[in-house]
């Protein structure tokens, strides 16, 4: 086919302006391409980082408080779940508005609103402001309904402490309250919404355990200030499990014991000073603390003469009686003043000076030994020895057997209580005279003991172990120290002596001139061995004791105090138990009635035997698994 030319008319030409317009579009679109890349590609971290400061907040939530159980993993405080209302001030545009509108649905009262005002000068942006605690369900469903009007408002579950034994145990276990400004202070996290702060018994000794590491959660929020979703929760770590030496079942049974007496009873095990039952009595109501003690209550407790707040075993102080008898006998033997031998009269009353002091009931006991003493509690006997052996020897013997002395509980507030000694008393301007030193030895005077004292002294005397009594068996499934009798170091006291003195304290109970004769225990083949105590807190005065008056009479607070210290069995020694009566009367009468009790089930159920299985676990839900 011949070539032929291809017509171009009709067809724009090709010019240089076209070609230049080109070239810019296509420059601009390569420079748009290039930062559309830049943005999406090389920058996309750190866009997506400023868009989602700008949507996403994070808050720290308070972690789950440990809980404590008993030796067999039974709780003893634990966790219930209620619903609270928080406030986020960043993530509102006008605070003082949230406020009111809240306050619409559920009514704030000015010290509310105070504290709230407060806390919002004090605390970080990440740290949420407790609006109100404890919501009634059409609190909260009112709040949910009205979102839009409360940015910032942020409704979830919190937990309450509660404590399934109530005033039982509430000495032991202790409270937990909210922590004061000044402590939110120097501790951030405990600002938090739901921290508490142990404040007595295991609670407090135990708090840095039990209360766990704070988590956080992330929101999305509108630029309207509203919770759009979750991006991510993290619980934190629950506090540790605390177990306790405590056999709830024996708590029980020494709180019921005692009865409506005002007094205390302690039962340990004698071979490590673990602390089995501590009952204090009156006691309160501890869950009261988390909420809030209404003022009628707090100031019914301020106005009760039998003081409920006290944990009388560790901080009650009281004139041990004739329970500190085996004390001074011990201390005797030790500076060799006495012998196991050695023969003592009793007319009935001891002279010295112009004083007479008198034997109980003026009974005359006649010439005796030491374990005729004890068995009969000749107060004339006693009234010698001590002037014999010095008040001196006596107090470092009572601090040997843990008496006047820290024996490092490890709960708070105990107190050492007193021995006196001639230092002690010249520094305090006292002229000790020789009478002084007399009515020592029957533990009368300056002496004052606690109830957790006297049943360390027991054990120890039983034992022939410097046992410490604490309460703690396990934290986290970690046993503590002192679980093992061989952790003790032995006392440096003569085992000859020990044996004299566990032969009295063996008649005291089980032959019929034995004060407590009458409370031996009924297991076959078992004996307790013990000391009755009557304490008195009334000094006669000359008309009285020229009526020859009778201690029933007196008023109640007059009375004197009853006291029994024990340990059984007599020839495998493995538990100790103390328990004193305020106003009690007699020993005899009111305490060891209590102590035979109390042993009989620590003999029969034999609880420090027994423990829970190590791989034992307690679920969030407060039962073993």
């Amino acid at each position: 086919m011949p070539f032929m030319k291809r017509d171009t008319k009709g067809r724009p030409a090709f010019t240089r302006r076209a070609a230049l317009i080109g070239l810019a579009q296509l420059g601009i679109f390569g420079a748009i391409g290039t930062r559309l890349y830049k943005l999406q590609v090389t920058e996309h971290g750190k866009y997506a980082l400023l868009a989602q400061a700008n949507s996403i907040s994070e808050r720290l939530v308070a972690p789950e408080r440990g809980l404590i159980t008993d030796r067999f993993g039974v709780i003893l405080a634990g966790n219930q779940q209620h619903w609270r209302a928080l406030f986020m001030a960043a993530q509102a545009p006008d605070t003082q508005t949230v406020l009111d509108n809240f306050s619409k649905l559920v009514p704030l009262s000015a010290d509310e609103r105070a504290r709230i005002m407060a806390d919002l000068g004090d605390r970080p942006q990440y740290i949420p402001v407790m609006l109100k605690d404890f919501l009634e369900w059409p609190e909260m469903a009112a709040i949910e309904v009205n979102t839009p009007n409360l940015p910032g408002v942020i409704v979830e579950v919190g937990s309450t402490r509660v404590y399934p034994f109530g005033p039982d145990l509430a000495h032991v276990v202790g409270y937990v309250a909210r922590p004061d400004q000044k402590e939110a202070s120097v501790n951030t996290v405990l600002a938090l919404p739901g921290m508490r702060i142990g404040r007595t018994g295991a609670e407090a000794a135990q708090d840095d355990s039990l209360r766990g590491e704070p988590g956080f959660v992330q929101t999305e929020t509108n630029v309207h200030g509203e919770v759009v979703r979750q991006v991510a929760h993290d619980p934190g770590i629950a506090g540790k499990i605390v177990t306790l030496a405590i056999d709830s079942g024996l708590q029980s049974l020494a709180v019921q014991s005692l009865g409506a007496n005002a007094g205390a009873a302690v039962v340990l095990d004698a071979t490590n000073g673990e602390i089995l039952a501590m009952a204090s009595n009156p006691s309160f109501d501890p869950s009261l603390f988390d909420k809030g003690v209404p003022a009628d209550v707090w100031n019914g407790w301020m106005a009760d003469p039998m003081h409920p707040l006290q944990n009388k075993a560790t901080s009650g102080l009281f004139a041990p009686g004739s329970t500190f008898k085996p004390t001074v006998a011990l201390a005797a033997l030790k500076a060799g003043s006495l012998t196991p031998d050695s023969v003592l009269t009793c007319t009935g009353s001891f002279t010295l000076g112009d004083h007479t002091f008198w034997c109980d009931n003026h009974v005359a006991h006649g010439s005796i030994t030491l374990t005729t003493a004890l068995q009969v509690s000749c107060d004339v006997f006693f009234y010698q020895v001590a002037l014999g052996v010095g008040v001196d020897r006596i107090a470092e013997m009572a601090q040997q057997l843990g008496i006047g002395t820290d024996l490092g509980l490890d709960l708070p507030n105990a107190s050492p209580g007193l021995v006196p000694t001639i230092a002690w008393a010249r520094e305090r301007g006292i002229h000790w005279a020789p009478g002084n030193t007399v009515v020592q030895g029957i533990g009368q005077g300056y002496t004052q003991v606690t109830p957790i004292a006297q049943a360390t002294m027991i054990a120890r005397i039983a034992s022939g172990m410097a046992v410490g009594p604490h309460v703690t068996r396990r934290v986290g499934g970690d046993l503590q120290d002192g679980a093992d009798p061989g952790d003790w170091e032995p006392l440096d006291i003569d085992d000859r002596h020990l044996a004299v003195i566990r032969q009295g304290l063996f008649e005291v109970v089980n032959t019929p001139s034995g004060t407590a004769y009458a409370d031996r225990l009924m297991i076959p083949g078992v004996q307790m061995a013990g000391k009755t105590g009557t304490a008195q807190v009334h000094n006669a005065t000359a008309a009285e004791k020229a009526k020859n008056f009778n201690d029933a009479t007196l008023a109640w607070a007059d009375r004197p105090n009853g006291l029994f210290v024990g340990f059984a069995p007599y020839d495998a020694p493995k538990y100790a138990v103390a328990v004193i009566i305020e106003h009690g009367l007699w020993g005899a009468i009111s305490a060891a009635p209590v102590a035979r009790d109390l042993m009989t089930y620590a003999i029969q159920n034999d609880p420090a035997g027994r423990d829970k299985p190590l791989g034992t676990q307690v679920s969030d839900a407060g039962a073993p698994s």
